[in-house]
């Protein structure tokens, strides 16, 4: 893992230099066949991903970033592993500044729902932003968000093609926005199908250094962040189940250019 040094990180996720953690708050709304709702509040990770954080040896296992942990798995970094995503998309970045939002590995644990990637080529202008979405069976499947032609990313619609929740069927439109991040953080997501808009997923969060004291911080108040993200998603899932929601079966996919099956 490679980076500067961890107090002296510079302030603002959006520079090279920086990285931040923000407080955040998850909610998701269920509006069909059944209303549901829940809400979880976690940390999550703004960095750089040529410039990643870099932890005093103790520290270390409340956060590292894998590259095993996104698209393929098995490239040598983060970098390395968007930019075959991107190549297998005919983007070339051109070595351009890459901002991600994400869960660290905590304890050597991590789950995360979603990890956005903002790509910008090299003169600084924005080209594209990865959604890269993980469920709880161990896959994952990345949305790519183009830049339209005033250069807006961020805010799209794409069509479902990923199973994710099993009380959902892999059909429908997702409604997207996913602005990047400054003092607060605010990411929308919508699923509409046949019903309506059936879900909708709201992050909410606010920017702290990224600090020694303010990683212990945010990890003394939620401990194992990352894996009680993962057991609330189960626990809300057996509760769904109780209440009678019926379970669309999971179908293999065929695999997404760049992606592992």
């Amino acid at each position: 893992m490679t980076g500067t040094g961890y107090d002296d990180i510079s302030p603002g996720p959006t520079s090279r230099e920086s990285a931040a953690l923000y407080e955040c708050v998850i909610t998701h709304v269920r509006r069909t066949p059944l209303r549901h709702a829940l809400r979880h509040r976690t940390y999550l990770w703004c960095v750089d991903v040529d410039r990643l954080p870099v932890l005093p040896r103790l520290l270390r296992p409340l956060a590292r970033f894998d590259a095993r942990d996104h698209f393929v798995g098995t490239a040598g970094s983060l970098r390395a592993g968007l930019d075959a995503f991107l190549a297998a998309h005919g983007i070339d970045l051109g070595g351009g500044r890459v901002v991600m939002l994400a869960h660290a590995r905590v304890f050597g644990f991590v789950f995360n729902p979603l990890s956005v990637f903002w790509c910008h080529d090299s003169s600084g202008a924005p080209v594209c932003v990865v959604a890269e979405v993980h469920n709880t069976y161990g896959q994952r499947h990345c949305y790519l968000l183009r830049a339209d032609e005033a250069g807006r990313t961020g805010e799209a619609v794409v069509d479902k093609s990923f199973y994710v929740s099993p009380f959902f069927a892999v059909e429908g439109r997702y409604r997207m926005r996913l602005p990047l991040p400054g003092e607060r953080l605010t990411l929308t997501v919508h699923l509409d199908n046949a019903d309506g808009q059936a879900f909708t997923a709201v992050v909410r969060g606010r920017r702290r250094p990224a600090t020694v004291r303010g990683l212990l911080s945010a990890a003394a108040r939620r401990p194992w962040s990352t894996a009680a993200v993962w057991a609330g998603i189960r626990r809300h899932g057996i509760h769904l189940l109780l209440r009678g929601l019926p379970v669309h079966p999971r179908v293999r996919s065929a695999p997404q250019k760049g992606m592992l099956p």
